[in-house]
């Protein structure tokens, strides 16, 4: 490919350039040092896949905003919804008084869920309010406390959210105490498989030690949930084998424990389906969405049986800002821009663009120890060496760096902070996918030497 002439990527100064060191030392003197940022550059501009920022130079975005631009940004339905329910009102309160879009919204959430059930939905304003409302839903149905998260687990930072979320460095320490009634077992980490097993021999023996749980740390009449990502997250990427999802669900279903999905960055095309749920065949109780829900714009919601969502009593539900309008509408023109743009066959075409792009990467880089993924949700797991799997988290770091200075922006996951992974708008060109990828390789061979 002729970068010269095709590319996406516009660096006109040094990254960061001069106008983005000014404003870094006003956010040092007015920002906590906690808020910590990727790569310090200010965008003042986005569109599709790239990103503007105040210096002049344009990126590649393989972030999407963590995953929030499966549609691209600014996508023309969502820009144009927005305008137009900001010129009629901005806020309500829809406990006050409600509003059309959110009901329209929550009808189509009930419909395209997983699932023929009857289902209802409520609006938050983030993943980690759905997680915590998820879980005072299940724990007021079920009259249950205890509730069993996975290891590698992110579900985000507020307090029972971070109790749930497994990793400590950053996002625990320091932070406790933490909820109780929160129990954990092992995730289907087959790359780096707990038990020392290997798959398909080892017929999915993470999911069968369920049993061993309730004789080990919790009873099984005490558990009100499950709550798990279809696909790991900051976890690292990682998908369990197919069967998993069955054996989990058989014993939820036997035991009475409520099967939540946590599909805040899983969800929207991102796996290929519009639910990664879909892919597994996998009808969960309770199913929470967010991030590319409205195209930016925060909003999350909880999706789940009628019978569970009505539980808590009038009142007993709610949010100040939960299912604001604009952002409602915001969803409605995502959800429209999804269906006509074809999204989830696009994102089975980047999936299979990056195969074929990558499919000789491992061979000729020893720092890769796995690549993984589904649809357009990607990465590659850096090791110092093939046969030993030594997380390689310093070299992770430094071809970030590469990519950064070449005008890709990506970011890194995982427990052991060695996984590179992949959000690309789904609206991204074949062109700027191998425009990515192609400096990707670039500061792989960089940083490998």
């Amino acid at each position: 490919m002729n970068l010269a002439t095709q590319s996406s990527i516009r660096l006109i100064t040094s990254v960061p350039g001069p106008l983005s060191l000014e404003l870094q030392k006003l956010r040092e003197s007015n920002v906590p040092r906690g808020v910590k940022s990727v790569l310090p550059v200010f965008i003042r501009r986005a569109e599709g896949a790239t990103l503007e920022d105040v210096d002049g130079n344009q990126f590649l975005d393989f972030t999407g905003g963590i995953g929030c631009q499966n549609a691209g940004h600014r996508p023309a339905a969502v820009t144009a919804a927005i305008h137009e329910q900001a010129d009629k009102f901005l806020h309500t309160c829809f406990t006050v008084s409600p509003y059309e879009d959110y009901l329209r919204l929550a009808e189509l959430l009930n419909t395209r869920t997983p699932g023929t059930f009857a289902k209802k939905t409520f609006f938050v304003n983030s993943g980690a309010e759905a997680v915590e409302n998820a879980i005072k839903i299940a724990r007021h149905f079920t009259r249950r406390q205890a509730i069993i998260a996975f290891e590698d687990a992110f579900h985000g930072r507020t307090q029972l959210a971070m109790s749930l979320t497994s990793k400590p460095h950053p996002y625990k320490a320091g932070f406790g105490p933490f909820a109780p009634e929160v129990y954990r077992m092992p995730y289907a980490y087959c790359y780096r498989c707990p038990y020392n097993l290997k798959y398909p021999s080892c017929e999915v023996e993470c999911a069968r030690r369920l049993e061993s749980t309730f004789k080990r740390q919790v009873e099984s009449e005490a558990v009100a949930a499950i709550i798990f990502e279809p696909v790991l997250g900051e976890g690292g990427f990682i998908a369990p084998p197919p069967e998993w999802f069955g054996v989990i669900a058989k014993v939820c279903r036997e035991r009475g424990i409520l099967i939540i999905a946590d599909e805040i960055q899983t969800g929207f095309c991102r796996t290929g389906p519009l639910f990664a749920s879909e892919r597994f065949g996998l009808e969960p109780d309770l199913l929470l969405t967010g991030k590319s829900m409205a195209g930016g714009l925060p909003l999350a919601g909880i999706t789940g049986r009628a019978e569970i969502m009505d539980s808590p009593g009038p009142g007993g539900l709610g949010g100040t800002f939960g299912g604001n309008p604009v952002a409602c509408a915001a969803a409605l023109g995502i959800l429209e821009s999804m269906d006509l743009l074809h999204l989830e066959e696009r994102s089975e075409h980047i999936g299979r663009l990056f195969e074929s792009t990558t499919r000789d990467w491992k061979r000729r880089f020893p720092l890769i120890g796995d690549i993984r993924g589904l649809g357009a949700m990607r990465a590659f797991e850096l090791v110092k060496d093939q046969a030993t799997r030594a997380p390689a988290d310093s070299e992770t770091q430094k071809i970030l760096a590469a990519c950064h200075r070449r005008g890709l922006l990506i970011i890194s996951a995982g427990t052991l902070g060695n996984v590179i992974r992949i959000l690309v708008p789904l609206v991204a060109t074949d062109s700027q996918i191998e425009e990515g990828l192609t400096v990707l390789e670039q500061a792989m061979v960089e940083v490998s030497g």
